[in-house]
């Protein structure tokens, strides 16, 4: 008796059972898509631990740019132009690796500052850097020998960055001898210049449609950026 009364039971909740199975499934299977992979960090905590010398707020940002410009991008180089020139401030990191591939001084423009760079601009002949994502173009090799070509892709704030010959080049002012000597960097017309020692293997690492973010608290920037705002589709925000 105790058996048909358990088998009845089992019968009559079944179909309740059958429509909530499908709510249940919706819920899991959305969580599952929304949440990364098990054991893999978001993007800015990833860099956070490979770069821990980096303000939190520019690997963040770059990790939000770079989401917006192009996800599946395989580097990404960071400048933290809120550090002195003193300090390594240009990190290159391997998305897919997830590795570090470069810590590195890097120089900032004449105009923006001495020690500290305070001020950026994309007008031709300022001499000061640009704040920004760029996606980066071909190396060649000019008047400051090997050299990695940029494309700004903010509207008014670096979109003026191939014109300036705004690039990646290596120089002999970026050096510990020179901070020994000075207290700063050398400076550049607003090129970010490296170690003339690592010239070659960095602009190697990142040219051909990699990407490239300079970070900087500007309270304009941070506000107006398309790409910190992300308010379209990656492909037509990062071919503009």
């Amino acid at each position: 008796m105790a058996l048909r009364l358990n088998v009845a039971a089992l019968l009559f909740s079944l179909p309740f059972t059958l429509l909530t199975l499908p709510l249940h499934a919706d819920s899991f299977f959305s969580q599952v898509n929304s949440a990364p992979p098990s054991g893999v960090l978001p993007l800015h905590h990833q860099l956070l631990q490979l770069a821990p010398q980096a303000s939190p707020d520019a690997l963040r940002l770059a990790a939000q740019a770079l989401n917006c410009a192009e996800p599946n991008a395989e580097r990404l180089a960071v400048i933290d132009y809120s550090l002195p020139s003193t300090e390594p401030r240009l990190w290159v990191f391997d998305l897919r690796q997830h590795k570090l591939l470069f810590e590195e001084l890097v120089s900032h423009g004449q105009g923006s500052g001495d020690a500290q760079a305070e001020t950026f601009s994309n007008t031709p002949d300022s001499h000061q850097s640009s704040i920004g994502l760029f996606r980066t173009m071909n190396s060649y090799y000019g008047r400051n020998g090997y050299s990695l070509r940029l494309e700004g892709l903010e509207p008014n704030v670096n979109d003026m960055a191939f014109e300036r010959a705004i690039v990646i080049h290596g120089a002999d002012y970026v050096s510990d001898a020179f901070i020994t000597q000075t207290g700063r960097l050398g400076r550049s017309h607003g090129c970010p210049a490296v170690r003339v020692e690592v010239t070659y293997p960095l602009i190697d690492s990142l040219k051909e449609d990699q990407y490239v973010f300079a970070y900087y608290p500007d309270a304009e920037w941070l506000t107006s950026s398309t790409f910190l705002g992300c308010t379209a589709a990656p492909a037509q925000l990062a071919r503009r």
